[in-house]
């Protein structure tokens, strides 16, 4: 970075200390974008120092309740003056968190989460500015960079609560991401960040479902462990929410879920169980609502595979599609037949297992008659 440009209204000595490769005066750097923020208010940005001996919640490092006046920031909101506060995230993103010097990267990151902080409620008009260039570090090589982007990012949402709604596809695409970091630091970040944003989906009515399916449909074809974790734990969120109605889309996302099913980790197939059983129970709460026909090549083709709990499963969903959409199935008959009527052929292992199964969900007639005494 050239010592001598000019980065008004940044300081100098703001430069400088955004630039060092201490810790501490960075931290000092962003205090003074910053503005005074009252003893004991609640900790936002917390385990800074990046050691590892602690993640986001501990409260262990920048704690925003020093006596610091604000030079910057907070003298631009009082005075709307929004060309100023644009030229400063603008600065703080392109000569810092966008640069090529690592340090500056990192002071670049800390600025943009005070620059946050210090906008309050009014952040949401700058999202776009304060989020891209976090996002971009998620994908730096070194897992500090990472760290540090998952901290400002933790911070800026904190902060902006419901205004990041419009932008929930981007972090969940970088969440999705950093799901199955290699650094256990990154993903306890990453972590901490997901269940705060979870929490913001929740509480608020103004998710965009429709604009979120398509990227779902996308992910969830993942085949990394903990990315499937990732998925499906937003699946069952997104179900327990009253005013968001996944069921509609089902049929996007049923193939995924059942290669899932399928995966190595006992962990995520009983979580993928979970989601399935939620499904079929609203399937049997509303069946006049549900795409029967769109889901039933789907069923006939997981009915024909190898692995016994995905077979089971779509032989139980297959059932109770038969019995509750009736004749909109018929069209469907000769592949349910081919998906059925090899059971019969079954070694006395893979009856067991299927008996064994239809006993345990209590629904024992259907595909225990199909496979056999």
């Amino acid at each position: 970075m050239n010592p001598e440009k000019d980065f008004a209204p940044l300081t100098p000595n703001i430069v400088r200390a955004l630039n060092d490769k201490l810790y501490e005066k960075r931290k000092v750097a962003a205090l003074e974008i910053e503005k005074e923020l009252h003893k004991g208010k609640e900790c936002i940005l917390s385990a800074g120092s990046g050691t590892g001996k602690s993640v986001l919640p501990s409260c262990s490092g920048i704690i925003y309740d020093l006596k610091q006046g604000d030079r910057l920031v907070r003298e631009f909101v009082a005075q709307n003056n929004t060309v100023q506060i644009k030229h400063v995230i603008q600065t703080l993103s392109q000569e810092f968190a966008l640069s090529q010097h690592p340090h500056s990267r990192k002071g670049g990151l800390i600025g943009l989460a005070a620059c946050s902080i210090a906008l309050g409620k009014d952040s949401g008009l700058y999202l776009k500015e304060l989020i891209e260039p976090v996002l971009t570090c998620f994908s730096d090589a070194d897992s500090r960079l990472r760290y540090y982007a998952c901290e400002a990012l933790y911070n800026i949402v904190k902060v902006a609560r419901g205004a990041v709604l419009p932008h929930f596809n981007v972090l969940f695409d970088g969440l999705s991401k950093l799901a199955a970091d290699p650094d256990p630091n990154v993903k306890s970040g990453s972590e901490l960040l997901d269940r705060l944003l979870k929490d913001i989906v929740t509480e608020s009515n103004k998710f965009d479902l429709v604009g979120f399916i398509p990227l779902l449909r996308e992910r969830i074809y993942s085949n990394n462990q903990y990315a499937r974790q990732f998925i499906i734990s937003w699946i069952l969120v997104l179900e327990s929410v009253p005013d968001i109605n996944l069921l509609d889309y089902l049929p996007e996302i049923l193939d995924g879920l059942f290669q899932i099913l399928g995966d190595n980790g006992k962990e995520i197939r009983k979580m993928c169980e979970v989601v399935l059983g939620e499904f079929l129970k609203e399937i049997k709460k509303n069946p006049s609502s549900v795409k029967f026909a769109e889901m039933a090549n789907i069923l006939v083709i997981h009915c024909q595979t190898t692995d016994d709990l995905i077979q089971l499963t779509a032989m139980c969903w297959m059932r109770e599609f038969i019995q509750l959409a009736g004749r909109v199935m018929l069209p469907y008959s000769s592949g349910i037949l081919t998906a059925v009527l090899p059971c019969l052929a079954y070694d006395d292992r893979k009856k067991s297992i299927l008996h064994s199964g239809e006993k345990k969900k209590e629904q024992p007639k259907w595909v225990c008659e199909a496979v056999g005494p």
